[in-house]
């Protein structure tokens, strides 16, 4: 892979993080800067036909997912898809504690990936959870949450390979909150190439009369209607 790690590190830190911790404040989802090239994002892409890179494939049909298919890298983490990781998570990490402290919950996160990591599987969470995902026409992912034990950052970010509108239609990312005594509010992201959407991961912190309550939300993907479609989706907490 051509792309180095200060190269990530520099283009993440560019990004307008004030503005991005609003929007994830107002929505739970926030649409990042290119992170990526597109052709660094289609070497990206392209790790998904080398099965040595992943601990597991997911058929998201056979488990009632959805329709498509994901594979699990292994601790082993192509350089870009660690670096991006690395250069992610101190970003993050303010506007974590941030949601925690309004909610009144605990931060547990400490300032560096690799310490949280290892408490993650110290807690008998040790596999890991960045994946990659592939969906071609008819392909949906059905709304769910990344939560996969105690251990949990309530940030998680997913990354376009493909060119939207060209590569593939449809495929839309949908984002769905489930507000106390109201109908439940919808969000759709088309996810541009190379672009990452940083997002909730279980919950966010909403203002009510009472003070701050925890508004549930969920993530998943509309149909795609034609071509196909590639994401890098990255959590900063492993899986049990």
């Amino acid at each position: 892979m051509p792309v180095k790690t200060d190269t990530i590190a520099r283009r993440v830190g560019k990004a307008d993080w004030g503005r991005l911790a609003g929007e994830l404040d107002e929505y739970g989802c926030a649409l990042t800067p290119r992170l990526l090239t597109p052709a660094e994002c289609a070497d990206i892409a392209g790790l998904y036909e080398r099965a040595e890179l992943f601990r597991t494939t997911v058929d998201m049909a056979r488990h009632r997912f959805g329709s498509g298919e994901y594979r699990y890298f292994t601790h082993e983490l192509p350089e870009p898809v660690a670096a991006l990781r690395a250069a992610l998570y101190p970003r993050l990490l303010p506007i974590a504690r941030d949601w925690a402290e309004r909610l009144g919950r605990p931060a547990p996160w400490p300032d560096g990936l690799e310490e949280w990591v290892a408490d993650c599987h110290r807690a008998g969470q040790d596999r890991s959870a960045q994946i990659l995902l592939r969906y071609t026409e008819g392909d949906w992912n059905a709304l769910h949450r990344d939560v996969f034990g105690d251990m949990l950052f309530p940030l998680q970010v997913v990354i376009g390979l493909d060119e939207y509108g060209t590569d593939y239609t449809g495929g839309e990312f949908l984002l769905v909150e489930q507000r106390p005594r109201a109908q439940s509010r919808g969000t759709t992201t088309a996810l541009q190439q190379g672009h990452g959407l940083i997002f909730t991961t279980r919950d966010r912190p909403v203002a009510t009369k009472r003070g701050w309550s925890a508004g549930v939300m969920r993530h998943g993907v509309s149909v795609v209607r034609s071509g196909r479609r590639h994401a890098l989706g990255l959590v900063f907490h492993d899986a049990a």
